[in-house]
């Protein structure tokens, strides 16, 4: 089955459009090791709403957190009022749409909360947020994946079950879903972006290349 990997659906909609190219990832509860392993170099982006906030996301980017909320398929038709206000998330939705894949280009890991800082012109979440990323379990590096983002030809709706809730990085969709689409930056563009964060990250050893 395909393998997709969750992100916030704001996250995910910036990656769609070109405006981030990078995640940063410490790993979930519910992972098999307690923390973030790259276990698939291609995925689709799943959008999920867990602990997704306003005040956790820049606020030039909160219009497009209302339109990442309304693309889930709720039971009632519209998201719950004040969903992006409450601490902890909200609840997810019954179905929601895909509507890109990403490739791993690059997978490097850092310790430094200046790199997290200075690469924050990459990314929609605040700069303090992206630090807490790299505070938690301090005993373990940030991981920046650079994604080479795909949008595909027409969004896939697809039904939310059970398994994919929780704090979890990867999830199987239930459909056949091809690698189809093109990329979301051209090349010359996404090449520049990655020199930049390479160059950024000056105390991270690659660990994919």
């Amino acid at each position: 089955m395909p393998i997709a990997l969750k992100e916030w659906a704001v996250t995910v909609r910036a990656l769609a459009e070109g405006e981030q190219l990078l995640t940063l990832r410490k790993g979930g509860i519910r992972e098999e090791h307690k923390h973030f392993e790259l276990e698939h170099e291609r995925f689709f982006l799943y959008p999920t709403f867990d602990h997704q906030r306003n005040n956790l996301v820049r606020e030039s980017h909160h219009p497009e957190l209302r339109r990442a909320l309304e693309e889930g398929v709720w039971p009632d038709e519209e998201p719950p009022p004040g969903a992006l206000l409450r601490d902890g998330g909200i609840p997810q939705p019954d179905r929601v749409r895909l509507r890109c894949w990403a490739e791993v280009t690059d997978h490097l890991t850092i310790t430094n909360p200046r790199v997290v800082d200075e690469l924050s012109p990459f990314y929609v979440w605040t700069p303090d947020y992206a630090e807490k990323r790299l505070n938690w379990k301090r005993r373990h590096p940030l991981h920046i994946l650079l994604l080479r983002v795909h949008r595909i030809p027409r969004p896939v709706t697809v039904r939310v079950r059970d398994e994919y809730h929780g704090c979890r990085s990867w999830v199987e969709i239930d459909r056949d879903l091809p690698f189809e689409g093109t990329p979301v930056m051209a090349d010359e563009e996404f090449d520049r972006a990655r020199q930049e964060i390479h160059s950024l990250c000056t105390d991270s050893e690659p660990v994919l290349v």
